[in-house]
């Protein structure tokens, strides 16, 4: 489209002006964490076992964040996480937790019923299905009910640090608006920034345009008075800003 032609100049810009300080709970995530990995040991002690520690994204904690995060705050999402994960950080403890527990832990995030549901089933099948190892494939994520295409990208991205875009209502309502695409769902706003979006933008995309919707971009009533790419915005279905 005759707009996607300003796309780099455009993500440079927002790259400078959006700092990993201001990101979101789920893309701090992405930073490495200290994990136990247990290993028996061979030979005639092999009923022990050895303790090595791998410094990396947790894709299950990453996985189990985004699942809370639906339709909630960015601050409850953390709070909530955190509450849980020093209660639960595995399948097997969260499938431990008596239902009604995990409800009340996460009930400040909403729709905490359905949500306890989906973190139950969830860890059901990743440790069932895919011996206790959040799978590295979208196809194999999106079979386990309750993952869908955002959720599977967003483990994809952050903890396996693959190149695919999550796309969440800003990532598909902002470049709709820049005229970069013209699309009805964020599925097809996905397959098309896949054409036009440069690959060594894809990391860094989610974080900044969730950021840059939840700031400036916002869906009614946009800040284009202190918008720092509004030069290159043509401002469409835009109808009020501030």
């Amino acid at each position: 489209m005759e707009n996607s032609k300003n796309i780099s100049k455009t993500m440079k810009v927002l790259a400078k002006h959006f700092h990993y300080t201001q990101r979101t709970t789920l893309n701090r995530m992405r930073k490495p964490e200290k994990i136990s990995n247990k290993k028996k040991f061979s030979g005639p002690r092999k009923s022990e076992y050895n303790e090595d520690f791998l410094w990396k994204p947790d894709p299950f904690k990453i996985l189990i964040s985004c699942l809370i995060s639906l339709r909630t705050k960015d601050n409850t999402t953390k709070t909530v996480s955190e509450k849980l994960f020093k209660i639960a950080d595995t399948p097997q403890k969260i499938l431990k937790i008596p239902t009604k527990k995990l409800e009340k832990i996460i009930f400040s995030s909403g729709h905490y019923k359905k949500k306890t549901k989906t973190l139950k089933h969830v860890s059901k099948e990743i440790l069932e299905r895919f011996d206790n190892k959040v799978p590295d494939n979208k196809t194999k994520l999106l079979s386990i009910k309750g993952i869908g295409p955002k959720t599977a990208n967003i483990v994809l991205c952050f903890a396996y640090q693959q190149l695919v875009l999550p796309i969440d209502t800003h990532c598909h309502r902002i470049p709709n608006r820049l005229g970069w695409v013209k699309t009805k769902t964020p599925e097809q706003t996905e397959l098309e920034l896949t054409k036009i979006l440069p690959k060594k933008y894809w990391r860094e995309f989610n974080a900044i345009f969730v950021l840059f919707g939840k700031t400036i971009c916002q869906p009614i009533s946009p800040f284009c008075s202190i918008c720092p790419i509004e030069k290159y915005c043509p401002k469409i279905n835009v109808i009020k800003t501030r």
